[in-house]
């Protein structure tokens, strides 16, 4: 299992904040929403919904507390931002080495794009 140590996983965060996103959170493209919802569907309906709480919390609930950096960071090494995040413990396996940069991204964007307006 190769595993990512704190300091490269702050340093992908910070260089994922930097860099801009490839669609508006509330207008997705349909091609990129169809290939968000694939890879919801694939790897994380499981655990999580859309709006409302499964065994993990819900896309809602991560958009309104997460930046995408933050959640692409989460979504690639959960073992070591489990307690930066406020979690006591994380159950959520890496998919670091399921997912491709664009797929990372497209679900962060996905997810994002159920943050509530305040």
């Amino acid at each position: 299992m190769n595993l990512i140590n704190n300091k490269t996983v702050k340093q992908i965060v910070f260089a994922l904040l930097s860099t801009s996103s490839l669609f508006a959170q509330t207008n997705l493209d349909s091609q990129l929403k169809e290939s968000a919802e694939k890879v919801f569907k694939t790897y994380c309906w499981g655990c999580h919904h859309q709006t409302s709480i499964a065994f993990g919390p819900s896309f809602k609930e991560i958009a309104n507390k997460r930046e995408k950096g933050e959640i692409m960071g989460y979504i690639a090494s959960p073992l070591s931002l489990y307690k930066e995040q406020g979690y006591k413990r994380s159950v959520m396996p890496s998919f670091a080495n399921h997912l491709s940069a664009k797929e990372l991204d497209v679900i962060a964007d996905y997810i994002i794009s159920f943050k509530e307006d305040k």
